[in-house]
């Protein structure tokens, strides 16, 4: 699936969008392709993440998932979009609180999922949070929820994944344990990464690098 983006701005940026390596330009991302974009404060970075994943459609322009624009794309397909192709990991995290770290990884799963409980277990492990597993979402560090959404995001077999500042609340251990798994299992399915952040990560592959 390919992520072509067409002179995209947002309402509120529509004077600004000159110097932006997205905003206002017509750019194409073939899937497999691990692209990088730096968005200081204040330039519309999570604005971008939710243009691309249809939660929003204030904006000039166009935003096409192959053939489909999800800024003009209806209810059905942007359901069908998400639950097969589109996968994201939100900066706000977006948790159910009252759910424990596993159900919350179970609610994803039963909407589909290539992966296995037992798999998905395995993961669980690999970011530290076994023995995290049976508690409730709100009684989770900051660190820890944001470990669990990551996992979250990954469950869903995407051929793209969009990242919100995933790590911004992690130690470098955890967050280079975290960029691991998200790229091992990219990988896996030859699925694209957009990752959008305020600083660069050089730990991150990037095949492309962009400045919002």
């Amino acid at each position: 699936m390919t992520l072509s983006i067409q002179n995209l701005c947002p309402d509120y940026l529509s004077t600004g969008a000159g110097i932006s390596g997205i905003w206002g330009r017509d750019v194409a991302f073939a899937q497999g392709e691990r692209v990088f974009v730096r968005a200081p404060s204040g330039t519309g970075k999570t604005s971008l993440i939710h243009l691309l994943y249809g939660l929003r459609n204030d904006a000039f322009g166009a935003v096409f998932w192959d053939k489909t624009n999800v800024l003009k794309a209806d209810a059905e397909a942007l359901a069908a979009l998400r639950a097969q192709k589109l996968s994201v990991v939100f900066q706000d995290l977006r948790l159910f609180p009252e759910l424990t770290l596993w159900e919350n990884l179970l609610a994803k799963k039963a909407l589909g999922s290539p992966e296995t409980e037992t798999e998905i277990d395995c993961w669980v492990e690999k970011l530290g949070l076994r023995h995290r597993r049976d508690r409730p979402a709100r009684q989770l560090s900051y660190g820890e929820q944001q470990r669990t959404a990551i996992l979250r995001g990954l469950i869903p077999g995407f051929q793209w994944l969009l990242l919100d500042e995933p790590f911004s609340h992690l130690d470098a251990e955890n967050a280079a344990k975290a960029l691991a798994l998200t790229e091992e299992i990219a990988d896996r399915r030859g699925a694209g990464i957009l990752y959008a952040e305020l600083d660069d990560n050089p730990c991150f592959k990037a095949t492309q690098k962009l400045f919002l």
